[in-house]
């Protein structure tokens, strides 16, 4: 997106996004949990998807904003309730997930503000956008919204600081944790800060994990046989973490959508359930 005010020392790009902050050096996304104690219930939980591969999900695109981008409002059909009112600056040509279909994510990251804009279920609606729900997140602040609320995650989460960026891997490290998620029956009714929200599903054993339940790769395992790209990501995964932000297939990793990734991310497929464990639930 072309900034609109000549003389602006704005440049937004995807690459100049990865030069601020995103939330403070102490919130949760952030922190490095890689000594954090091990749950209890870590073997139970594991055990329901210890025999799943990792895999990623590259699809979900975002764009980069000046502070003087012009703000479109927005409809909220199904949480007005829970949705942070508009209206938002985020263009009418953003990139929609799935090109509209499937869950239809659209975020916009104001680098100059410090402020991040998501929608879900989003599309176009005449000179505004129509969402089914939305939220905005001071990313200079460690806020959460209130709780009970959803977000355009179902965790009430944001979206943007758990995705896998391929500007990151430009800058050689991730240094956040990464959004993931599990199938229904292996989620808890129940969420645990940082996530906000819950989804009432018939599970809730020992083996089950609430939003926001964080996940790490096992410090011992070897990640020398694999690429320089691919051992940025894993050690994400041994510092930071896995945070559970929705449901969907098992093990699943969120990426953003960019035409530089390449097939080399599917040898990741050769990490299992098995060599992660929960970090404890407090």
């Amino acid at each position: 997106m072309t900034n609109k005010s000549s003389g602006s020392p704005c440049n937004p790009t995807k690459a100049n996004a990865e030069k601020i902050k995103i939330f403070p050096a102490s919130n949760a996304w952030n922190t490095n949990i890689s000594k954090n104690a091990v749950d209890p219930d870590s073997d139970q939980i594991i055990s329901a998807f210890a025999t799943d591969t990792l895999r990623i999900d590259l699809s979900i695109p975002y764009v980069v904003v000046c502070g003087n981008e012009p703000k479109i409002n927005i409809r909220f059909l199904d949480a007005p309730d829970e949705s942070d009112p508009g209206p938002y600056p985020i263009p009418l040509n953003a990139p929609i997930e799935g090109n509209g279909e499937g869950d239809s994510h659209v975020i916009s990251v104001d680098i100059e503000n410090r402020m991040l804009y998501e929608l879900f279920k989003a599309k176009v609606d005449g000179d505004g956008w129509l969402a089914s729900c939305g939220a905005i997140f001071n990313l200079k602040s460690n806020k959460l919204r209130p709780d009970n609320w959803v977000s355009a995650d179902a965790a009430g989460l944001p979206i943007f600081p758990g995705l896998i960026r391929y500007e990151e891997i430009l800058t050689r490290k991730i240094d956040h944790a990464i959004r993931f998620t599990l199938k229904n029956t292996m989620i808890k009714p129940a969420h645990i800060e940082p996530a906000r929200h819950h989804i009432n599903v018939s599970s809730g054993g020992i083996s089950t994990l609430p939003f926001g339940g964080r996940i790490r790769l096992k410090a011992n395992y070897n990640i020398k046989k694999f690429s320089a790209t691919n051992k940025i990501i894993l050690k994400a995964m041994k510092k930071y973490g896995l945070i559970l932000a929705d449901s969907g297939a098992n093990l699943f990793i969120t990426g953003a959508s960019d035409e530089r990734w390449d097939d080399d991310l599917q040898n990741l497929r050769q990490i299992k359930g098995s060599d992660f464990e929960v970090v404890k639930i407090k």
